[in-house]
């Protein structure tokens, strides 16, 4: 806590008060290809601008095309030379990630770093088109679906480039406040018992059991891609429209806490690309450190019941979607 308030720099040389330029300073990412989901706004611009900066082509995805380009404008008129694409990605929906990653495949691009940013928090009760709780579904389940489609392309770019391929899962110290169960496999899409906090904090658990059980599998089979998870901090962006006016009066008695967009984007950008963690996969990082999560979080029959449950929840969407599609043509 002392760290956090103060900004001391703990083992990696930064802390809470260091800026996403400042832990990528002096590093050439020019043979790397990013995806960025939720690139379009908020720490997930801030991510793509210095990731661009360091000279990375940039893909970002994003469900709102007008901000993606408006984005994408704003960092190529300060950085000319950057490289960046859009794509349409909608998270909370199994059609439009399997269509993303179609498009993406489509470009015959190399890909070396994905970053799972994209987020909501707090809204009220609904389901996805998939029929899936929507913090759930775009927090956690979009992204766990999105990183399969992509996972054979990076393992061929670490394999053909030598370079070692990172995936980076954006949870939140949230993660200590899920249901008491951790993950409600029996009660994901129930109404009556919803609580919008316990819900976010139970995506957010789920984001570093994905990184954490996805982590071990690559390590068995060899494959050259770290997994890692990361709390960017307490941070005022749309994430935090559901919420917006519960979130300012707490910032009023924890203003010490919260940090600005730059502070923000520091740990993700210092997990994708600092030398210094070459092989460090499976791990959960706050302030740019290391840190010990919850015990739900290091829970590996929790992570390995949650992939089991994901793939199930996937497969039954596109068995859903494919009845869809074939009673449409029977027509």
């Amino acid at each position: 806590m002392l760290r956090l308030i103060t900004g001391i720099a703990g083992p990696s040389g930064f802390g809470s008060n260091s800026t996403a330029e400042q832990v990528t300073e002096g590093i050439d990412a020019s043979g790397y290809t990013a995806i960025i989901a939720g690139g379009a706004s908020g720490i997930g611009l801030e991510t793509a601008r210095v990731l661009a900066l360091r000279k990375a082509h940039i893909i970002i995805a994003a469900r709102n095309m007008e901000a993606a380009n408006e984005a994408k404008q704003s960092i190529l008129k300060e950085n000319k030379s950057a490289r960046v694409e859009i794509l349409k990605l909608d998270l909370s929906s199994m059609k439009s990630i399997k269509a993303f990653a179609d498009n993406f495949l489509a470009l015959n691009l190399p890909l070396n770093i994905l970053i799972n940013n994209a987020g909501i928090m707090f809204c009220p009760f609904q389901l996805s088109e998939d029929g899936i709780e929507m913090q759930f579904a775009t927090n956690y389940l979009g992204h766990f679906y999105l990183t399969n489609l992509l996972l054979d392309k990076m393992k061929e770019t670490a394999k053909a480039t030598g370079i070692e391929g990172r995936i980076v899962n954006l949870s939140s110290v949230a993660h200590i406040c899920p249901y008491r169960e951790g993950i409600q496999f029996h009660n994901i899409n129930d109404k009556n018992s919803y609580q919008d906090k316990l819900a976010y904090g139970q995506s957010k658990l789920a984001n570093i059991l994905h990184a954490n059980e996805l982590s071990r599998r690559l390590q068995e089979e060899g494959a050259n891609i770290t997994v890692n998870s990361v709390h960017p901090g307490l941070i005022m962006t749309n994430l935090m429209r559901h919420s917006a006016l519960l979130m300012r009066i707490l910032r009023v008695f924890t203003c010490f806490l919260w940090k600005n967009v730059p502070q923000g984007a520091a740990t993700t950008c210092y997990v994708a690309l600092y030398p210094s963690l070459q092989g460090v996969t499976g791990k959960y990082f706050v302030d740019c450190n290391e840190f010990k999560p919850s015990k739900l979080a290091r829970d590996e029959v929790l992570a390995r019941n949650l992939r089991d449950f994901s793939n199930n929840l996937v497969n039954a969407s596109q068995k859903t979607d494919k009845q869809n599609t074939d009673n449409a043509t029977s027509y």
